[in-house]
């Protein structure tokens, strides 16, 4: 799954090699639209739906279940990969993910719902701007000193993160 596009794969249920189903938009729509040709194509059959965990999957994951879908994030940490297996496509991740989620090979991981991913984002920025910050006043103490200079009384200190 990448910012465009979402590759797909199906594995039967009774077996067989999982084939490729192209990609599709990363759009709304599209992800809308794609339940209807899968039920019809496979008659039926229990769909289950998996994908990656990434930057760009926890939006797909509520729209999944918002049509009632229950579709399960799976770390790329927690996927069953062949030892030497290094070429890596969409095409071949998205069969080896039909593949595992057929066998029950695969571990889901917690989502988070939109109000918590917004915290872990505001967090997210907190923790970068402290990091500038102390890199600054880092950079500022080393100026100072490769020039002979006491660092400036600005009655600003670096706050400590052992709370």
């Amino acid at each position: 799954m990448h910012k465009a596009t979402i590759a797909r794969a199906v594995a039967h249920a009774v077996g067989g090699a999982p084939g490729s189903w192209g990609e599709i938009t990363h759009k709304p729509k599209a992800v809308v639209k794609l339940v209807e040709p899968l039920n019809r194509a496979l008659g039926g059959e229990m769909l289950l739906f998996c994908h990656e965990a990434g930057p760009c999957t926890y939006g797909l994951h509520r729209k999944r279940l918002v049509l009632d879908r229950d579709c399960a994030v799976v770390a790329p940490s927690l996927i069953p990969r062949k030892p030497g297996e290094r070429i890596r496509t969409d095409r071949r991740d998205a069969a080896n993910l039909a593949q595992a989620v057929r066998s029950g090979d695969l571990t889901a991981v917690w989502v988070t719902d939109a109000k918590q991913e917004a915290m872990r984002n505001l967090m997210r920025a907190s923790d970068d701007m402290k990091g500038q910050e102390r890199k600054a006043h880092q950079e500022l103490d080393a100026f100072v000193l490769r020039h002979d200079r006491p660092r400036p009384a600005t009655g600003v200190q670096l706050r400590s993160n052992e709370n």
